[in-house]
């Protein structure tokens, strides 16, 4: 049969569906190194589902069209094993599809683009002979479609037999996490669920109030400062002991407070930040969407507040806890972290208040890294805006070592913007959202957000700095803050430290868990949030292996 005979016949346009379907489950059987009787059961239903829906009708055109999402997921997991190299398709991968701005994904996709041919080439094709044969009228025959559904049941009930003899006990969490498409299609149910919760917001939070007063009396003018780094790893860090000198300025700062063992409660923007804005613990996630964020608590003591972002508008919880803040603003491209601090100098110049609050959210190191400083930056050389590969991996990293010097001097020039401020107590906290896979290690783990985590992904730059009349005003809060250098925190400590640096109280406000309090607590259980947004004990239940607990000791922390 030649290439214009297999074009026009229903068999083979039916079978090469069913294996481009089944080719990301093969993917993944391999990735995933599952026990090998969940790895046979996550091929055999599967296999069974597809071979069974294709002899819905006999119109194989029609069947592959009303497949189309089956399609969608398979090219999704392909392009996502290709970045990551394993888990499938998860819950915050779906929403960062609503969160993420059009130009973050041109960057992404243009330096991944061979797993997108790869997906294109497979994919695309099938749809356009589907489309052709719709038109000619091609069935498929009663023969292979009755072939076709005895494969499929005996798939089935094969597959059935050995989840529930292999399985027992275990079958809801395997058809939930092992088995695709149905873990992709729980998880695009609980981030439509996620998505709806962040909608009602409004609703949800209506009437919320801290109660919030202050525990002293202000001397003088204060001004606070809260920066979100963006993608910053802390082992990049020179403050961290890193090799390279990628924080000349910040490593002479003085009144500089570092906390080396601080790790995000989750890997992904949209769920990271709304936690380090918000009150909650990680095990209550729940009461994000019931609570208001650190600008409607410093509003209630009477503070002017300012949330100035680098990043766009996205939809989501970030933008709700926001807009608490009184004046909000959101940069225009290119985007580069200075236009923060011109913004801050420029609304210092304006703002008379006597107490200010400003929350800059900055791009940091989102990838592409290359696109994050001026030239005048490109310090590490060759840095060049190519495509994720091994091969690339000297210019990327140098690239991103160039997007933290930066970061250096981002932070140094707001310090140095709030010396020069006369008579005022100030403040600054940073901390970054999550880490990031720079394919450290022989799996080649690039970027972050995936399922699976890693230290590179979890341990974050974090510092504090304060001026010398703060210094004198609150003396205890600063020597606290150089004994806790070495607590074990985690994000959630941000809404509480910037509470208590301001001398912030409220119910809501856990003074234990600030990095300015002499009585942090030292014995408190980290947690992170899993992608079903369930709070797991750091390292008990997020697959942390042997090789990642030894990096996590390398750099001095433990779990």
């Amino acid at each position: 049969m030649n290439l214009k005979d297999k074009i026009y016949s229903a068999t083979w346009l039916t079978v090469g569906f069913i294996i481009a379907l089944m080719l990301p489950i093969a993917i993944l059987t391999w990735t995933e190194k599952n026990p090998f009787w969940i790895s046979l059961v996550a091929i055999l239903l599967p296999l069974g589902f597809y071979s069974c829906f294709m002899t819905l009708s006999k119109w194989s055109g029609k069947m592959i069209w009303w497949g189309f999402i089956f399609i969608f997921f398979s090219a999704f997991q392909i392009v996502l094993s290709y970045l990551f190299g394993n888990s499938v398709i998860a819950t915050d991968m779906f929403l960062n599809l609503l969160t993420t701005n059009p130009g973050e994904a041109g960057e992404l996709l243009g330096n991944i683009y061979p797993s997108v041919i790869a997906v294109v080439v497979i994919y695309i094709p099938l749809l356009g002979v589907a489309t052709m044969h719709l038109k000619r009228k091609i069935q498929v025959s009663d023969l292979l479609r009755r072939r076709l559904f005895r494969l499929g049941a005996t798939s089935l009930g094969l597959g059935v037999v050995l989840l529930v003899s292999f399985c027992a006990g275990d079958i809801r969490r395997v058809l939930r996490d092992e088995v695709f498409p149905i873990n992709v299609s729980y998880n695009l149910g609980l981030a439509i669920s996620e998505s709806n919760k962040v909608a009602n917001f409004d609703e949800s939070s209506e009437g919320f109030t801290y109660n919030a007063y202050r525990e002293v009396k202000p001397k003088s003018k204060e001004v606070y400062v809260l920066v979100i780094g963006e993608a910053a790893r802390a082992c990049n860090w020179q403050l961290y002991g890193y090799e390279r000198a990628t924080n000349p300025r910040l490593s002479k700062q003085k009144n500089l407070s570092v906390f080396y063992n601080v790790l995000t409660q989750s890997n992904t923007t949209h769920k990271s930040v709304p936690m380090m804005l918000s009150s909650i613990h990680t095990s209550e996630h729940k009461e994000l969407y019931r609570r208001s964020g650190i600008p409607a608590l410093f509003n209630e003591v009477g503070f002017s507040t300012y949330f100035i972002s680098n990043q766009s508008p996205q939809g989501a919880m970030i933008d709700n806890l926001a807009h608490d803040a009184k004046y909000v603003m959101y940069m225009d491209s290119p985007r580069l972290d200075m236009q923060l601090v011109d913004a801050m100098r420029k609304a210092l110049e304006q703002d008379r208040s006597e107490k200010i609050l400003f929350i800059l959210h900055t791009y940091g190191s989102h990838f592409s890294y290359y696109q994050r400083y001026p030239r005048s930056f490109a310090e590490f050389t060759p840095d060049e805006d190519v495509a994720i590969s091994k091969s690339n991996m000297e210019l990327i990293r140098n690239s991103y070592d160039n997007s933290i010097l930066y970061t250096d001097h981002v932070l140094s020039e707001i310090i140095s913007t709030l010396e020069g401020l006369e008579n005022t107590s100030c403040a600054m906290f940073y901390c970054a959202d999550h880490g990031e896979d720079l394919m450290d290690e022989e799996d080649e783990r690039f970027l972050h957000a995936s399922p699976t985590v890693t230290y590179y992904q979890l341990h974050v730059a974090s510092l504090a700095w304060f001026s010398e009349r703060y210094k004198q005003e609150h003396p205890d809060k600063v020597e606290a803050s150089l004994s806790n250098a070495h607590a074990p925190a985690t994000t959630f400590s941000v809404f509480h430290t910037m509470a208590d640096m301001a001398s912030i109280r409220s119910n809501y406000v856990d003074k234990t868990a600030s990095l300015l309090n002499p009585d942090f607590d030292f014995e408190a259980e980290r947690y992170y949030l899993s992608d079903h947004n369930k709070a797991v004990i750091l390292d008990k239940n997020i697959g942390i292996n042997a090789m990642q607990r030894d990096i996590f000791l390398k750099h001095g922390i433990e779990l």
